[in-house]
């Protein structure tokens, strides 16, 4: 397809910053849902998730969104408690889960009533600033009961989603400085309180491990296509950024990255897993 045709399907100007209670948003993301395979495989993996619990009583989940996962999530266990601070977000959560318990509060000021054996903080950390992320995760991981799981879910920083969001914003993101950043904190503050077993401590304490999940957005439209990788591409930062990137240079990315042999669209966009593990 020509680049005369990318730039029609692109339309004229910049992209744009969507605003998640938008209708541009709301429209940009049903499409995305609509061609990816991300909730079938990724439910599948919680799924496995749910059943290595001891325990099953009170799933949290950080930032639910409209509510399709803990949906899913919320039948495993005997109760629900969601994080949502987007009104338009909360509406469509109270549809899908009228069972359970929503607060809307944001992620810093959210109170939960108590602990959780499964807490999901999913795509959530975009909005966060990179330099919080530590001490956001470490405030979630207080509400985790004993036994209990956090799961964090993110870009992949090398999948092709990511690239294309870095080429354009240069916003990368990536998982695994956490990881490595609460396990030696936690490492450390275990050292502090008895040299001799600091090592046992920790490991009993928290264990930390990370996995990928290969997924993809399909379509056989262009037009679908861009909007799709101009959703991809909202980033916090991008609303910062003087000039904006053109929506052409963005049909002209996906066709040169992303046009399958048959003619359709494929973006990947990997998602890692960090999963913590509490000890009893």
């Amino acid at each position: 397809m020509g680049t005369e045709t990318g730039t029609r399907a692109a339309g004229a100007g910049p992209v744009r910053v969507l605003d998640v209670s938008g209708a541009d948003y709301r429209r940009a993301f049903e499409l995305f849902l609509a061609g990816t395979d991300e909730k079938p495989l990724t439910h599948a993996r919680l799924g496995e998730v749910v059943a290595g619990l001891d325990r099953r009583r009170v799933l949290l989940d950080v930032g639910a969104g409209e509510g399709r996962t803990t949906a899913f999530l919320a039948q495993y266990f005997d109760r629900t408690v969601a994080v949502e601070p987007s009104a338009a977000m909360r509406e469509k959560l109270r549809l899908a889960c009228p069972e359970a318990l929503v607060l809307p509060e944001p992620l810093d000021t959210a109170e939960p009533p108590g602990p959780a054996d499964l807490v999901h903080l999913s795509h959530v950390l975009y909005y966060v600033p990179p330099a919080d992320w530590l001490g956001t995760v470490r405030r979630v991981l207080d509400w985790v009961a004993p036994g209990g799981t956090l799961l964090v879910v993110l870009q992949n920083p090398e999948s092709p989603c990511m690239r294309m969001a870095a080429h354009f914003t240069g916003v990368r993101y990536d998982l695994r400085p956490l990881a490595e950043q609460l396990s030696a904190q936690d490492t450390a503050q275990d050292a502090a309180q008895d040299a001799d077993r600091a090592t046992d401590r920790a490991a009993a304490q928290w264990t930390f491990a990370i996995e990928a999940l290969d997924l993809h957005y399909r379509t056989d439209r262009l037009d679908e296509a861009v909007d799709v990788a101009e959703f991809m591409i909202n980033v916090a930062d991008l609303a910062t950024m003087d000039p904006l990137p053109e929506r052409a240079e963005l049909a002209s990315y996906v066709e040169r990255h992303f046009t399958r042999p048959d003619g359709g669209y494929a973006i990947g966009h990997t998602q890692d897993m960090l999963t913590v593990r509490r000890a009893h």
